[in-house]
């Protein structure tokens, strides 16, 4: 049979053929939007809308905000030299000034700024002061998002890193790891553990939607054969049943799937190659008296930062892309981080810069450092617009903020937060300029309206004071 408009579940999947030993069990691909999947319209008919999505991107430490903000506001704006990687999708975007996360302050607490702007980032609540166990702060607008639509999708939600991050033990003057190492919070005593590892988040997205993905794919040597073989049988029998413009989608989606992949391999074969390289030079030629050094590269982390968050960043639209879920967070490091950034020419590491005290050297490497990473969120914003679903792209039907919750991290400042808005929410949303709000707005009144535009209205969320009414 052929699938005709609307015949298709939005929510089908291709699975695994099993044997006789179960082989196959709990492997599911989701489908990209297919025509099948969209009921024909009436003449003069509106077209069925695209699910929206929302994605909260953070980085850590602020930034050089003379450099970041652009000198006029409006539509016809110029992108600040920071920004300036984000040129080919400005037309797609929103920055937004002035506003802040006021419980990222002490209130009292003394120091603990960095641990404090992580935590109160997407809750706008107060983290309770604490190294131990007892840690608190709010519901993150992600998990809210996830309370109420989440059950729409295979995932509520997902949560991505770069660095890995302690829960327990104190990290940021007498403030828990917990808080430095998480935007994400279920509840205000639970945060979400974020994935790092790139065939980690390919297994959950594929698997059994476990965080360590399925038994099968755990055994097996993973890619040494391609999801897309496991589940051949049941492809082979959609693309029959396809007309000519879902067969040609689903084979550049599958033609993506196996790049990504086949990208995932290469870079756990690079990072594995060079921990064996280092562990080979230092025990052929160790120093005296020297032990062999304990090495920082986990299994399936690439050691090429790049190739790490662009890795991410592709997981992440092939999770919205799929409507495996609807709700993503992606902390490109954890609060405090220091990080080196050898690939722009910065040795030193990013938190020890940002308490720059006016040295110009060091404000034009964090400026380096600002810079890279914006270009990497660019990348984000033209992997989404480069998809096509429905009467638009993926970008249209997509939120995604790019931010931090510190501005100037010389002196930990939690006002006019550098934010960037990408995506239209399919349609409700007006991009392509700058806006300047009164200094001291509630970024949680931004999480507001996007939580309207996400069918996830709810009226209040942290320190929220109403909505922003000039975003569409």
């Amino acid at each position: 049979m052929t699938w005709n408009h609307g015949q298709l579940n939005r929510r089908s999947f291709l699975r695994t053929a099993r044997d006789g030993a179960g082989i196959g069990a709990g492997i599911a691909v989701g489908l990209p939007l297919l025509e099948a999947m969209t009921p024909r319209l009436a003449r003069g008919a509106a077209p069925a809308k695209a699910p929206v999505r929302a994605a909260f991107v953070f980085f850590p430490n602020g930034a050089i905000m003379d450099r970041w903000t652009p000198a006029s506001v409006g539509d016809s704006f110029t992108l600040s030299e920071t920004l300036a990687p984000l040129e080919s999708v400005k037309s797609e975007l929103i920055v937004l000034s002035g506003l802040a996360q006021d419980n990222g302050r002490a209130k009292g607490d003394g120091p603990g700024d960095h641990a404090r702007s992580a935590a109160s980032f997407l809750t706008g609540a107060h983290p309770f002061k604490t190294a131990g166990a007892d840690i608190r702060v709010g519901m993150s607008v992600d998990q809210a998002a996830a309370d109420r639509i989440g059950g729409r999708t295979r995932l509520p939600s997902l949560e991505l890193g770069i660095e890995r991050g302690r829960q327990a033990g104190g990290c940021d003057s007498g403030y828990s790891c917990a808080y430095s190492n998480s935007i994400s919070w279920k509840n205000a005593t639970t945060p979400m553990a974020k994935e790092i590892q790139p065939r980690l988040v390919f297994e959950r997205l594929f698997g059994t939607g476990s965080a360590g993905g399925s038994r099968e794919m755990r055994d097996r040597d993973f890619f040494r054969q391609s999801i897309l073989d496991l589940v051949a049988e049941d492809a082979r029998a959609l693309r029959r049943s396809l007309g000519p413009t879902d067969r040609r989608k689903i084979d550049e989606y599958f033609t993506g799937v196996r790049e990504l992949e086949q990208r995932i391999q290469r870079a756990e074969q690079n990072a594995r190659q060079e921990r064996q390289d280092i562990a080979a030079s230092a025990s052929s030629s160790p120093s005296v008296g020297s032990a062999v050094p304990k090495l920082d590269l986990p299994d399936g982390v690439p050691s090429d930062l790049a190739t790490h968050i662009r890795l991410m960043s592709d997981l992440m639209v092939l999770a919205f892309r799929t409507d495996a879920t609807r709700v993503c967070t992606f902390m490109l490091a954890n609060e405090g981080s220091n990080r080196t950034y050898p690939m722009v020419g910065v040795t030193e590491g990013h938190h020890q810069l940002s308490h720059h005290q006016a040295n110009r050297d060091k404000i034009e490497k964090i400026q380096k450092i600002d810079v890279f990473l914006a270009s990497q969120f660019a990348y984000l914003v033209e992997q989404l617009r480069a998809v096509s679903e429905g009467e638009g792209t993926l970008l249209d039907h997509s939120m995604i903020l790019y931010g931090s919750g510190l501005s100037d991290g010389n002196r930990h400042r939690h006002d006019d937060l550098p934010i960037v808005l990408a995506g239209r929410a399919g349609g409700a949303i007006k991009p392509g300029r700058h806006i300047k709000y009164e200094r001291e707005t509630p970024l949680n009144n931004l999480f507001l309206s996007m939580l309207d535009r996400l069918d996830a209205t709810t009226e209040q969320l942290g320190d929220s004071s109403g909505r922003l009414s000039d975003l569409g």
